[in-house]
């Protein structure tokens, strides 16, 4: 089964939303454990290791794309 990058959710704003307010009233450190707690919940629920890495490798990418945006964008303002 191939990793599906495209939004599965037919309201994909309300997804959002219920991640984001699953987190209200958290501290960052509680933040960080809830967010854990559910990639593993949710990596469990794929049961396929191949499509695990796959969204290892994508989100690894995107956190290295968001970081080389931020440092040209503050390149940018100096």
């Amino acid at each position: 089964m191939p990793l599906s990058t495209s939004s599965n959710f037919a309201r994909p704003d309300d997804a959002f939303r219920a991640i984001v307010e699953a987190h209200r009233g958290f501290t960052d450190e509680q933040s960080a454990d809830f967010d854990a707690a559910l990639v593993l919940i949710l990596a469990n629920h794929i049961g396929d290791i191949d499509v695990l890495r796959e969204a290892i490798v994508l989100a690894k990418r995107r956190m290295t794309d968001g970081q080389q945006q931020q440092q040209q964008q503050q390149q940018q303002q100096q």
